[in-house]
């Protein structure tokens, strides 16, 4: 198998087959994250990715939905996802889906009936890494793009009834910043239709340009009290019909409840959880993650 990475997938995808199609990432100047520095961004040849899949054949490993690797594989045409989905069910004819993670601008090159043939296909639950719906906060992480163009990106999803996920990248903005973020991210998934919301949040480590500059003072880390209050927040925020989760190692609590009947119940455990604990011990949590 050719995994560039390793394997990379949501807690939540752990059961699934893994499948290379893409290395590296498209974009890769993120300045809080360096998980694709040594692997180049590249399409896998079609050639690999019909070998790797006779390997999955070959595995016995038992699974009905396949993850796809590499940063952002919803980057490739259309045709060629097409293609690779014929590849899957044709020798793994268990599989009933096939999903992965997604850039905003993966969609760029497809249209709303693009999608919706992806969709028949099996494609489905793209997690999205958005992070963040503040323009300000945007440019400072260099992510590339604006909450506008999420918005008219993501509308294709939901015109085609492709089910996808969104994330929130909790503590982005640092110290004194975090309100403002859940804010504009709420109002941006406010107009949208997510099937799911997966939140996170930011744990810095070393070697990327963002640590860099919390050692030269240029960006100060939210606390832990603040990040509870901006989760909180975001989770108020949220007027939209979906499910929120927030089962990542990054998160000192694991939250799992549907939007609007579950939103008291999500607060109030992240209150207790705060009561509980305290600043300190929940510092001494974010210490501890030394991978994601």
């Amino acid at each position: 198998m050719h995994f560039s990475s390793g394997i990379n997938r949501p807690p939540y995808e752990a059961a699934d087959g893994f499948l290379q199609i893409t290395s590296g990432c498209s974009h890769a100047t993120c300045e809080f994250c360096t998980f694709y520095k040594d692997s180049p961004f590249m399409l896998s040849p079609m050639e690999e990715i019909e070998e790797d899949i006779k390997e999955l054949v070959q595995s016995g490993w038992n699974f009905d939905r396949v993850y796809l690797q590499g940063a952002d594989p919803f980057i490739r045409k259309t045709e060629d996802l097409l293609q690779i989905a014929d590849m899957i069910y044709c020798y793994l004819p268990q599989v009933k889906s096939i999903g992965g993670y997604a850039r905003v601008d993966n969609l760029k090159n497809k249209t709303v009936q693009q999608v919706r043939q992806l969709a028949e296909k099996g494609y489905s639950y793209f997690y999205f890494g958005v992070e963040s719906g503040d323009d300000k906060l945007l440019d400072r992480m260099n992510k590339g793009y604006h909450a506008d163009l999420v918005i008219e990106q993501c509308k294709k999803m939901d015109e085609a009834g492709m089910p996808w996920i969104a994330n929130f990248l909790g503590g982005l903005g640092g110290h004194d910043w975090g309100l403002s973020h859940a804010w504009e991210t709420a109002k941006m998934y406010n107009q949208l239709k997510p099937a799911m919301v997966y939140a996170s949040e930011l744990t810095l480590f070393p070697d990327t340009p963002l640590s860099c500059d919390v050692a030269m003072g240029k960006f100060a880390e939210a606390t832990e009290t603040e990040r509870i209050a901006e989760m909180q927040e975001f989770i108020r925020c949220l007027d939209i019909p979906t499910i929120f989760r927030a089962e990542h190692v990054t998160m000192p609590i694991r939250l799992n409840g549907r939007l609007p009947e579950d939103k008291e119940a999500l607060i109030a455990q992240l209150q207790r959880l705060l009561d509980d604990n305290g600043e300190e011990v929940l510092q001494r949590y974010r210490s501890r993650v030394n991978s994601l």
